[in-house]
């Protein structure tokens, strides 16, 4: 992990520690007193406090009830576990290449019902063709300097994105129209991408909203997020996927995908501006 992504994980600890100070503080305890209520060393307060001692559930769900905070416990418990968990380097993640990465998220996109992607850089993977992801996995591969699996990744994530066809998940997408433009891979495999983009919106369980060009925006551009149910956020940066679980993080998320929501265009429209897209190929 960088030295910038470690500041941001400790940041996350120091976080989930000063919301439980605070908490002590508005029960009118001091950490002695905590400790004398939880059955703990009366040093182990503290250390949780200052963020010297990350907290357990059960040290979170003790310390809440102890200042008759009980409902802050899910998501304190959460926010610590995001915490602990919430930056994971892309380097680290696509060790031995990327297949094993598409086929260990096959479980969470198989449970998941409901999807709501917001795309500010590429096609969304679920969506993606074969000559796209190829055009996309390659450049990462490259980039990366990590193993070269890009033919069995390619094919597992598309076995991934079955869950498009099967089952009963829901699929809300939202994509930047600068995403129809960006040439991550040849003219061919562009203009077929987005002609799969225009039937896959035929089905009745997917929604594409486009955000144009000269939207007034309400919501900046933001990073690419997945946000599986709500119980769990995606979001990818350069060097890093961040899980957010916390649910009042999650609740942000979803609140920017209702704001984004608001601007994009559907249906005729959205159709009309990925055509125009496929045109501009030449």
């Amino acid at each position: 992990m960088s030295s910038s992504q470690l500041s941001s994980a400790h940041a996350a600890r120091a976080a989930v520690a000063a919301r439980l100070h605070g908490i002590m503080r508005s029960a009118g305890l001091t950490g002695h007193e905590l400790a004398v209520q939880c059955g703990w060393h009366k040093s182990k307060s503290s250390r949780i406090a200052r963020g010297k001692t990350p907290p357990s559930a059960a040290d979170i769900r003790a310390w809440c009830t102890a200042c008759g905070a009980e409902e802050q416990i899910a998501d304190l418990v959460a926010a610590a576990h995001n915490a602990e968990s919430m930056y994971v380097e892309w380097r680290q993640l696509h060790r031995d290449g990327m297949r094993r990465v598409h086929e260990q998220t096959v479980p969470l996109y198989r449970r998941t019902r409901h999807f709501r992607v917001y795309a500010s850089n590429v096609i969304p993977g679920m969506l993606q063709t074969a000559e796209y992801a190829t055009g996309l996995l390659r450049s990462i591969t490259d980039f990366q300097g990590t193993p070269d699996d890009v033919d069995e990744a390619v094919q597992a994530r598309l076995a991934r994105s079955r869950v498009v066809q099967a089952g009963d998940h829901r699929f809300a997408l939202l994509l930047e129209e600068a995403v129809l433009y960006y040439r991550v891979a040849d003219d061919a495999a562009m203009a077929g991408q987005l002609g799969h983009l225009l039937a896959v919106m035929a089905r009745p369980n997917v929604s594409v909203g486009v955000i144009p060009f000269q939207a007034r925006r309400t919501v900046w551009p933001l990073e690419a997020f997945y946000a599986f149910d709500g119980a769990q956020v995606a979001v990818e940066t350069l060097t890093a996927e961040i899980n957010v679980t916390a649910p009042g993080e999650i609740r942000t998320y979803l609140k920017a995908f209702g704001e984004l929501s608001k601007i994009a265009v559907l249906g005729a429209e959205a159709r009309a501006r990925i055509t125009r897209a496929i045109s501009a190929l030449g």
